[in-house]
């Protein structure tokens, strides 16, 4: 299902990348646009992890270097039933974290600094597992293709904006609307899955870690530092990336109203306590 979701997706946003084609260069433009757009999904399939993981100038870890933090991930890797994925830190005083690659077999997991440090090792726990189970739901590869192929649009946008457009294809009243509305609707459709996506993961998470009251502390931590803390620099500076992330680092969201990448951080405690009552489980015991 995850795949035939992500074909859509990749579909929708290649029609919306060779519509401001059109509107640029007629035709002709449309035809490169949408050359340019399969080699950048075949490119985004192979390489999008790696391009966001130097984005955010993550470096890998192992068991010398982040002795804990790798082994609570190589542990919950071992309850999920999956291939260890590779380990890496941001250095970034904002406590967040994100899971990338096309499938299980090659994926990675990156934590920030301000992550580990603040976070006690069972609500590290959680959160890790949520990632864990972002790669084991085929998660990754849509979010980290939508971060690409979203961020090209924008750029096109701009460019349409700025040059005008065909006026055979609207003239310049069309290249304005499609150049505001076609970043919206990539946005909006970027949104509405990762919104999904979070819900599931956070279960999942749950259900790989055992406790989600781990996850659910750690996420009212994690939001409250995301609103009142130190900005990511980096992700201020590339914003298509945002709903990779645990929480948005951008800002907080008050309620899931349609232009939030994230579920309300109240909402996802909220259930994540439901399933906790469900499942006959408290906050006192440790990890370990």
């Amino acid at each position: 299902m995850n795949t035939i979701k992500t074909g859509m997706l990749l579909a929708a946003l290649t029609a919306l990348f060779m519509g401001l084609g059109y509107l640029i260069g007629g035709m002709g433009g449309a035809m490169i646009a949408f050359v340019v757009a399969a080699g950048m999904n075949l490119f985004a399939y192979w390489n999008a992890d790696k391009v966001v993981l130097r984005m955010y100038k993550a470096r890998q870890v192992d068991e010398a270097s982040a002795p804990n933090y790798v082994r609570i991930v190589k542990r919950l890797a071992q309850n999920a039933g999956m291939p260890v994925p590779k380990i890496y830190i941001i250095d970034n005083p904002q406590p967040n974290a994100f899971a990338t690659g096309r499938n299980p077999e090659n994926a990675a997991v990156a934590a920030t600094s301000g992550l580990i440090r603040m976070l006690s090792p069972e609500e590290l726990a959680g959160v890790m597992a949520h990632e864990l189970a972002h790669i084991k739901n085929r998660d990754t590869l849509t979010m980290t293709v939508t971060a690409t192929i979203a961020g090209a649009i924008s750029m096109l946008a701009n460019f349409a904006l700025f040059f005008g457009g065909n006026r055979n294809a609207g003239g310049i009243i069309g290249s304005l609307a499609l150049a505001i509305l076609a970043p919206m609707a990539a946005g909006l459709v970027q949104m509405a899955i990762s919104r999904t996506r979070e819900y599931s993961a956070d279960a999942g998470g749950a259900e790989i870690c055992g406790n989600p009251i781990w996850l659910a502390s750690a996420l009212e931590k994690i939001d409250n530092a995301a609103r009142h803390g130190a900005p990511n620099e980096d992700a201020e500076a590339n914003p298509a990336t945002a709903h990779m992330f645990i929480i948005n680092p951008l800002n907080g969201q008050g309620r899931d109203n349609l232009f939030s990448t994230h579920p309300a951080t109240g909402n996802r405690i909220s259930a994540l306590h439901r399933i906790a009552q469900a499942m006959g489980q408290a906050a006192g015991r440790p990890w370990g």
